[in-house]
């Protein structure tokens, strides 16, 4: 009888306990995160973004229901990141959420706003048959409005979200100035840096003037691939950007190479003599990596010829990258054709190299012959820690200087037409992302490579995949061993007890 009165208060006691609780956190979001990178936790940036917003913006969610799990969870994500973002926002982010399914009037309201469907294979009674669905959402502030037209998975989705968002609040957009005029690739060649860079930026192609300085009124100055000669007086313009506070970009070839004619070649500008006046040097050499990209090589297989993947050390894989903002959350960069960067200057500048090579690296003269059957060994690369791009940062307040230079040009350039091609994302992460240091960071930076890390167990040591290994069999057994030896212990204690004279339960 005891027993049961006990039971009853206990349980009135814990419906109490969640009642008061649920109605003191109506008003607040709290979660622990205990992930490595923090995927559940809002950075800095989002939290800096949310809490300067002045007026409510409204974000409609189109989200298909009854989906497969997998992709069910990420509307519960995207719905826990909005109340969330309505905490921190102080009630100034109002949210909705919509079923295109079920209704043919908000399905067309979500295809006007441009959320568009998109295909998924669902199995019902043994059969797969392919499904409509809707995960998208719309942002309004204002009379401005922004289309998500597909929310996505994991820690893409709080940039994709936060940077709507302070596109639609954005009073005033900055300038960032691409310059043109001696071979540099044009605008319509940075297709993937254009759509990450047109959320706050204007980005314009500039052509320098022998009549005026037309640059004084950019934050940035973005210098990418040249291949024709500077005039004395374009780069005269240059200096005079600089002393009065402009910040500069520098993506330049030193070296280039044809891989139909498997040669290398030097490139000359007039732009690296103008970098060494300011003690930085570019090699005018091949920075060749142990770590590094693969080309498609034709050979002969007895009657047959097969195109195969070879090494090949001219493209390098940088994984060494500094601790900073540009670099922070990046894990794989792929340079071509790179040439090593150094400082001869005075120690009036700071220097940050932000890209290095592995510690199986060299370098190589420009004039030089691809050997793509090549059978490279560890006695080929014989440095370490080459530096690929470099922040400067001058001490001094009469000459400023702030500059990025990377000893690549090509790493962003999508390029144009047929010969067009995809980038891997952080080439262009860390390309947008220097631009958003040197122009006064958006408050973006820190998110966008914010996300999963990828671990590859092949790049581990074989001793520890194998404590990986073991761990993953014997932990679980050791912990239900673990259990049932404490609950016997327990038990028996308990009967011990019961035994005794005078024991009441």
């Amino acid at each position: 009888m005891k027993t049961r009165q006990k039971l009853t208060y206990s349980f009135l006691l814990l419906t109490a306990i969640i009642v008061v609780a649920n109605l003191l956190s109506s008003g607040l979001f709290f979660r622990l995160d205990f992930t490595a990178d923090s995927r559940y936790t809002l950075s800095s940036a989002t939290k800096s973004i949310l809490e300067n917003i002045d007026e409510p913006v409204t974000i409609t969610a189109y989200f298909s229901v009854d989906l497969p799990p997998h992709i069910a969870k990420n509307r519960q994500d995207f719905k826990e990141m909005l109340e969330e973002y309505s905490a921190v926002s102080g009630g100034n982010i109002v949210y909705e959420f919509k079923n295109p399914n079920e209704n043919p009037e908000i399905e067309q309201e979500a295809m006007q706003k441009g959320i568009q469907p998109f295909l998924i294979n669902v199995r019902e009674k043994d059969q797969v048959k392919q499904q409509k669905a809707y995960m998208g959402a719309q942002i309004s502030y204002g009379d401005k409005e922004e289309a998500l037209p597909f929310i996505p998975l994991g820690g893409a989705m709080e940039y994709s979200l936060s940077s709507s968002i302070k596109k639609v609040i954005l009073q005033e957009r900055k300038s960032v100035a691409l310059l043109q005029g001696h071979g540099e690739p044009g605008i319509n060649a940075f297709q993937q840096v254009m759509q990450e860079l047109q959320v706050v930026y204007d980005v314009e192609p500039v052509t320098l003037t022998d009549t005026a300085n037309n640059l004084n009124q950019y934050e940035t100055v973005l210098i990418v691939a040249p291949t024709d000669s500077f005039p004395s007086w374009h780069l005269t313009q240059l200096d005079a950007f600089l002393k009065k506070g402009g910040n500069m970009l520098v993506a330049i070839n030193r070296v280039g190479g044809d891989l139909s004619k498997a040669q290398g070649y030097e490139i000359t500008t007039g732009l690296e003599t103008w970098l060494e006046e300011k003690g930085i040097q570019v090699e005018n050499n091949f920075m060749i990596d142990a770590s590094c990209g693969n080309v498609m090589v034709a050979q002969n297989t007895g009657m047959y010829r097969m195109q195969s993947q070879v090494m090949f050390p001219y493209m390098p894989v940088i994984k060494n990258f500094a601790d900073h903002p540009i670099t922070k959350g990046l894990e794989s960069v792929l340079l071509q054709f790179a040439s090593p960067i150094n400082y001869v200057g005075d120690t009036s500048v700071t220097v940050t190299a932000l890209l290095k090579s592995s510690d199986n690296a060299d370098t190589q003269p420009p004039t030089t012959f691809f050997d793509v059957q090549k059978q490279w060994t560890k006695r080929d690369f014989n440095k370490n820690n080459l530096v690929g791009a470099a922040l400067f940062e001058s001490k001094s307040t009469t000459n400023p200087m702030k500059m990025v230079v990377f000893g690549d040009g090509n790493f962003p350039v999508n390029g144009e037409g047929q010969s067009a091609m995809q980038q891997q994302a952080d080439n262009i992460h860390l390309f947008v992302n220097a631009i958003d240091y040197l122009s006064d960071d958006t408050g973006l930076i820190g998110l966008r490579t914010k996300g999963v890390t990828s671990r590859p167990i092949d790049e581990l040591e074989d001793g520890t995949k194998a404590i990986l290994k073991y761990l993953n069999f014997l932990l679980p057994l050791l912990l239900v061993i673990g259990y049932g030896v404490v609950r016997a212990q327990k038990r028996k204690i308990k009967r011990i007890k019961r035994m005794q004279k005078g024991f009441i339960d």
